[in-house]
C-alpha cells in the first residue's frame, strides 16, 4: 500500500471556498453546460488528484481512503469508512461543506455534489476500480468502491 498522500494540508479550514465552489458550479454550467461542468470535474479526478489516480491504476486504494479520512477528519463531518474484502463504503452523514454552503445560499446548487461523483469517476477511470456515489439526503452520501466486474 503506498504511504504517500499527495494532499494533506493542515490549518483553518476556510469553509468559504465551497461557497466559491457553488458559486463556480452554477456559472459554468449556465456559461457553458452541464456536460462541461461534468468534464472539468472528471478531469479534476485524474489530473489533480493524480497520485490517488495512478494508485487506484496499480490496484491501491490506500491513498483515496487515507484521503477520505483527512479531509473528512479536518472538516469535521460525520462519517465512517468499512472497507471489507469486496468494497469500501463510505457514508457521509453530515457533510461539513454542502451544509456551509446552504447557510450561505439558502440551498446548494442542485449539482454540488456532482463535483464528488465525477471527480470519483475521474479518479477511478481506467482502473480496476468503480467508484459509485449515491446522494442519499441533503448533505448525506455513500461511495463504494469496488473491483470493475
Amino acid at each position: 500500500m503506498s504511504e504517500k498522500l499527495r494532499y494533506a494540508e493542515t490549518g483553518e479550514v476556510h469553509l468559504d471556498f465551497h461557497g466559491a465552489t457553488d458559486t463556480t458550479i452554477e456559472f459554468i454550467i449556465g456559461k457553458f453546460g452541464l456536460a462541461a461542468m461534468d468534464d472539468i470535474f472528471r478531469k479534476v479526478g485524474k489530473d489533480v488528484y493524480r497520485s490517488i489516480h495512478e494508485d487506484l491504476l496499480a490496484g491501491d486504494t490506500g491513498q483515496l481512503v487515507r484521503h477520505w479520512r483527512h479531509f473528512f477528519d479536518r472538516e469535521n463531518c460525520d462519517y465512517d469508512i468499512a472497507v471489507g474484502d469486496d468494497e469500501i463504503v463510505l457514508t457521509v452523514r453530515h457533510c461539513t461543506a454542502w451544509h456551509h454552503v446552504a447557510k450561505l445560499v439558502g440551498t446548494p446548487s442542485p449539482h454540488f455534489c456532482d463535483q464528488t461523483t465525477r471527480t470519483n469517476e475521474g479518479m477511478a477511470e481506467g482502473s480496476p476500480f468503480a467508484i459509485d456515489t449515491e446522494i442519499t439526503g441533503p448533505g448525506a452520501c455513500r461511495q463504494v468502491i469496488r473491483r470493475r466486474t
